[in-house]
């Protein structure tokens, strides 16, 4: 059957709704997003409802997480569109908070979650504060929502592996899972931000995906010049039109450079064409 989707504003009004499902002992599966949804936000619904009873996906364009000269005026919202994909995936809750609800002391005085050795780097060294307005809001959110597991997709590497850190090092009982990234049919990268691309950027932008590819390939392969490959494929994104802030290949499990041991890798990218900034990943296993 159906379930009528109830949009919340207050973090009061939502404690309410999570109490009664508590009460029935039901599992609760959070996804937080912000906003401008897709087919790859409904890639984490869909899995979410295969963990649990009941689903919250949040809306909320977290100011904390933007520079002083990035997009968050810009940032594509469509709240009417959202809605209707989030009823079609059978949501119960959409969690809408105001930035008042979030940050009631306002954002230069709130407490802030830090990550060492994880923030800083990659992303992080491009977008200072980045992590930590990210880290802070999901650690809020996980309070207000307190779910069974929350679900993040594996397109932002990073991004879910501060998420993991800051659930154990805080001792947040909640399982976090992450999502395979979903693809548009010619490999590039769902994203709310491939909106500002246009037509020709559109068309040369699964470029980034076919060099992780040829990245992971090599590494498969038994290569472990790191160095050459990753100027090969930084080099391969400047010839089709980007310009990369890196492109990287770390171990999978500390996000560090690899060394003998690392036999489970991540090659991960950043790279700008016109207004868009895309941010991508593939795994690769050493034999």
């Amino acid at each position: 059957m159906a379930k009528l989707l109830q949009v919340v504003a207050r973090p009061h009004e939502l404690r309410e709704r999570v109490s009664q499902w508590r009460r029935k002992g039901e599992r609760i599966a959070f996804v937080p997003t912000m906003g401008n949804l897709h087919a790859g936000h409904g890639s984490l619904v869909s899995r979410a409802s295969e963990l649990a009873d009941h689903i919250i996906v949040s809306i909320f364009v977290n100011p904390l997480q933007f520079g002083p000269n990035e997009d968050f005026a810009a940032y594509p919202r469509t709240p009417g569109e959202d809605r209707q994909l989030l009823e079609s995936l059978n949501v119960e809750v959409l969690f809408a908070p105001e930035v008042h609800d979030i940050y009631p002391r306002g954002q230069e005085t709130t407490a802030r979650v830090h990550v060492p050795g994880l923030e800083d780097i990659l992303c992080g060294a491009f977008r200072p504060g980045h992590f930590m307005g990210v880290a802070t809001v999901v650690t809020k959110l996980l309070n207000l929502v307190q779910p069974d597991v929350a679900l993040f997709g594996e397109k932002d590497f990073q991004q879910l592996m501060i998420i993991r850190r800051a659930t154990i090092d805080l001792c947040m009982p909640i399982e976090i899972v992450g999502v395979p990234t979903a693809r548009e049919k010619d490999g590039l990268a769902m994203s709310s931000r491939n909106r500002y691309l246009l037509p020709e950027q559109r068309a040369v932008a699964p470029q980034i995906f076919a060099a992780l590819e040829r990245a992971r390939v090599a590494l498969e392969s038994g290569s472990t010049d790191y160095s050459g490959l990753e100027q090969v494929g930084t080099e391969s994104l400047q010839k089709a039109g980007f310009r990369p802030d890196y492109f990287s290949i770390r171990d999978a499990n500390t996000l560090q450079m690899p060394n003998g041991e690392s036999n489970d890798l991540v090659i991960v990218t950043a790279a700008r064409i016109g207004r868009a900034r895309l941010i991508d990943n593939v795994r690769a296993k050493r034999k």
